[in-house]
């Protein structure tokens, strides 16, 4: 290991003096993309292999008990593998990594570029209802957070080759470099400049090749366009913008909801016999929800709606009602399923669900339209279209939908249908719900990083490092004559916190208020008491730095005290706050 550090010291010593900063930054992205390319790969390899093993023949056709029994098999795995081996939960992925952008300057675990491997594919490959993009992200992330720290990068750099390590990543899953890009840009907030771009670029290209190398250039979904695109067909698709918008909405207040629900529940293993109980069942009655479920989004981009009804035959295969019916009833359900997997072991996303839920809501919605024959629509574009509007209503991210839809699939005849439902959807969401699902939980907090560079570095800065603790106290039972000998002349500070016995704040008393009658000694009776007044404001010690700046600018004051359920913890200057403003803007920004 001393080895190992050594040999490190010396290449970053000829690093800094031989190889520019630039450069070296495009030399760590390709390496940081290439290294979460194969990360992903293995994460998908292991889960697909599971998948394969357990769902054979003779499983699906006369042992379908197991499909109760898998999920909870998986999900105890999950739990004890992250309990007894990697000590924590893995994570959401997404979310754990916009945290540890915006509160964290970029630092992630080094069990997060391997833990992943193990949750996630015990997790989906064993039939739990959600994605491996979140872990996969995650991982990637991780990798990009390490790297860059043991290259002693910059906190602006590092964030950047986070978004880096997330578009390699997702570049070598979905074989979609643009798409992936895009992503990191519009979840992550990362400034879009040439100098941001061009590390990405290379990042995403290299994430994709390493996909490529072992899995060829096919797209992941099969998609033949048989019906073109007509001018005819946009009201339909206006009407699907708008399902889908509700169908988004649906899908966040079930994870929110169901979220609630699991947080409440304060014993794990509670959570696990919970989560595993309701995925099991789903997942018995609806085989379709098992896993990922892009079976079911390859099944219908082809419009083979009989492989995703597989032994719910009841619905009626040839009946274009009872096939809508059963659509829908998979975006219900699938939001449950989602919610308590994730509950259960916090592992997985809502990334690979919204694309399933999406893809069949379109496919409902076009059965409809065609049934009550109203119009004559294609249920493959529909339901193409209806994966990147249910993806721009969950995550808020419309471009990300539009171009990774396009790349998935391989073809852009449908651009036009896909901005139209991107746009309402995101639109109509929005308007409901300002963030997204990852975003929401960090914004309560004020912990969320945002593309206002001016709020992204007042949420990076820290409000225990500007409290200032050099103020002398007083008590309100003191007399002026004590005020001034035990507190005046032993201070360098215009400001007197008054304080009681258990250092409870009661208010301030400043040397203006006391300017005119410090020399007149028969003065020397009044108590502090009758001199001291409020603070203009008071500052939390649970506030954010956005809500610090606020009531700065609220009371025009340049000292605030900072007080935790009344306990005087110290002042905070605005001089102090705009001095680490700007240190911490030079370091985020380049400025």
């Amino acid at each position: 290991m001393s080895y190992l550090k050594s040999w490190l010291k010396v290449f970053l010593i000829w690093r800094i003096k031989h190889v520019p900063e630039r450069q070296f930054v495009l030399f760590a992205s390709v390496l940081i993309g290439l290294v979460s390319g194969l990360g992903a790969v293995v994460i998908k390899n292991i889960t697909y292999e599971i998948k394969w093993i357990v769902q054979q023949e003779f499983v699906q056709n006369y042992f379908t008990i197991f499909y109760f029994i898998f999920p909870a098999f998986g999900l105890t795995m999950t739990y004890l593998a992250s309990k007894f081996i990697l000590g924590k939960m893995a994570g959401q992925g997404i979310s754990d990594t916009l945290f540890a952008i915006s509160k964290n300057h970029g630092k992630m675990s080094r069990k997060g570029m391997f833990s992943p491997m193990i949750t996630a594919p015990l997790t989906v490959g064993f039939g739990g209802s959600v994605g491996l993009e979140g872990a996969t992200v995650f991982m990637g992330s991780s990798i990009g957070s390490n790297l860059a720290r043991l290259f002693h990068l910059n906190q602006k750099t590092v964030n950047l080759m986070i978004g880096c390590a997330t578009a390699g990543a997702l570049a070598s899953v979905f074989h979609a470099p643009i798409g992936a890009i895009i992503f990191a840009i519009e979840i992550f907030s990362l400034d879009l400049t040439i100098a941001s771009i061009v590390p990405m670029l290379l990042a995403s290209s290299a994430g994709a090749i390493t996909s490529i190398w072992i899995y060829g250039d096919d797209t992941i979904f099969k998609f033949v366009i048989q019906d073109k695109f007509a001018p005819k067909d946009i009201p339909f698709y206006i009407l699907l913008g708008l399902i889908g918008s509700l169908t988004s909405l649906y899908f966040v207040t079930v994870y929110k909801k169901m979220g609630i629900m699991f947080a409440n529940i304060e014993k794990k293993w509670v959570k696990l016999v919970v989560g595993a109980g309701i995925v099991g069942a789903l997942v018995f009655w609806f085989p379709s929800l098992y896993g990922e479920g892009y079976s079911t989004i390859k099944a219908l981009l082809i419009g083979k709606h009989h492989i995703v009804m597989g032994n719910n035959s009841w619905f009626g295969s040839q009946n274009k009602l009872l096939v809508a019916g059963l659509m829908f009833t998979i975006v219900a359900l699938k939001a449950f399923a989602t919610s308590a997997t994730i509950g259960a072991v916090k592992v997985g996303g809502i990334f690979g669900p919204s694309l399933v839920t999406g893809c069949c809501m379109g496919y409902g919605v076009a059965m409809l339209i065609n049934y009550t024959n109203i119009g004559l629509v294609s249920e493959t574009n529909f339901a193409l279209v209806g994966m990147a509007t249910q993806m721009a209503g969950v995550m808020y991210a419309p471009l990300t939908a539009i171009f990774m839809i396009s790349e998935l699939t391989g073809t852009y005849e449908l651009m036009l249908p896909l901005m139209i439902c991107a746009a309402i959807s995101y639109s109509i969401n929005k308007y409901f719900t300002e963030y997204n699902v990852y975003q929401q939980k960090l914004a309560q907090q004020g912990f969320l990083i945002t593309h206002d560079k001016d709020k992204a570095v007042l949420t990076m800065l820290a409000l225990d490092k500007v409290i200032e603790t050099n103020f002398i106290p007083i008590n309100p039972d003191m007399t002026l004559k004590e005020m001034l000998f035990t507190a005046v002349e032993n201070s360098t500070r215009n400001i007197y916190p008054v304080l009681d016995d258990t250092q409870h704040f009661l208010g301030v008393v400043t040397l203006d208020d006391i300017r005119t009658i410090m020399f007149d000694q028969t003065q020397y009776d009044l108590k502090v008491s009758q001199i001291m007044h409020g603070a203009p404001e008071i500052i939390q010690s649970s506030d954010t730095m956005e809500q610090v700046m606020d009531k700065f600018q609220s009371s025009s004051a340049w000292n605030l005290p900072v007080c935790e359920n009344g306990i005087y913890l110290g002042f905070v200057s605005k001089s102090k706050v705009l001095s680490v403003y700007r240190r911490k803007l030079i370091d985020f920004a380049g400025v």
